[in-house]
């Protein structure tokens, strides 16, 4: 089912920090307003500001900016709540994430950190083998949030478990996770196997090799594939990958449609690749119109 008005599409961005000068680390309503129409000017119809990993009272201070910014909003791409990447990650998968800003998975600390954001908090990124994750992973979905796998060791079997849990997504897969080895698939060979479980990817043309993308298309069931855009801030956003300090991959300087184009360009059909941008996640988040 394709979910249109007209000839419009939804895309639906699930994984977005920030673009151009603007992102969500912040206090402030407008630096989340001029996100969502950045992305709104590029073809983005709605999306989840990603929440980076912080202290209880940072994550909490950028909630509130989204939740004031969802009070307003009259323009751009439609906020439809937010994505917590964090800080219940594993350190040793940090990727461009500072590691010293994550915590050991606590049902009190999930409780301090999401008290009266419950109604805009969609999706939470934990890594399941870290000691508690998988109480929390439970907790989480009694309280109605969905939850990804991500920034994670785990190995094949703690994915399962995670699952088992509640978890239903993983977070760009491949990025920041126990790569695919013959004896231990780990978590990325998990994300391709399973039926059930959603896998978010990134098609910026660095965070993953397009024969890495046709293999993902091979084996994964079209249903099940999230396109994001994992957009950052960063000099010459709107090119393509932001990169720091030696090269490192900060995230993505694309938007969705963007993205769509990108798998358009390797040979993906348009309506296949407009699914993994419209109608998978809007069947994901469990909406059918904006």
């Amino acid at each position: 089912m394709a979910y249109v008005i007209g000839n419009k599409r939804y895309l639906i961005d699930v994984h977005v920090h920030g673009a151009a000068t603007y992102d969500t680390r912040t206090r402030r309503q407008d630096d989340i307003l001029q996100m969502a129409i950045i992305h709104g000017e590029r073809g983005t119809s709605a999306m989840l500001p990603t929440i980076y990993p912080g202290s209880i009272e940072s994550m909490r201070d950028n909630m509130v900016a989204v939740q004031r910014a969802m009070a307003v909003q009259r323009e751009g791409a439609l906020i439809l709540g937010v994505h917590l990447e964090g800080p219940f990650l594993n350190p040793e998968r940090a990727g461009s994430l500072d590691r010293q800003s994550f915590a050991e998975p606590s049902v009190e600390m999930l409780t301090r950190l999401v008290e009266d954001f419950e109604d805009i908090i969609k999706i939470m990124t934990i890594a399941p083998e870290l000691p508690g994750a998988l109480r929390v992973i439970e907790v989480c979905r009694e309280m109605g949030f969905l939850v990804h796998m991500g920034h994670s060791d785990a190995s094949f079997e703690q994915a399962e478990e995670g699952k088992s849990a509640g978890a239903t997504g993983i977070t760009h897969v491949f990025n920041a996770m126990r790569g695919f080895h013959h004896r231990e698939p780990g978590l990325a060979g998990f994300g391709l196997m399973d039926e059930d479980v959603y896998v978010e990817v990134i098609a910026d043309m660095a965070h993953l090799h397009p024969q890495s993308l046709k293999m993902l298309f091979d084996m994964k069931s079209p249903d099940k594939i999230v396109l994001i855009s994992d957009s950052v801030k960063g000099p010459g956003w709107g090119n393509g990958p932001i990169r720091g300090a030696g090269g490192i991959l900060l995230g993505s300087g694309i938007s969705l449609k963007d993205a769509v184009k990108n798998l358009i360009s390797l040979g993906v059909p348009s309506e296949r690749a407009l699914q993994f941008a419209s109608d998978n996640p809007m069947k994901y988040l469990g909406i059918t119109a904006i």
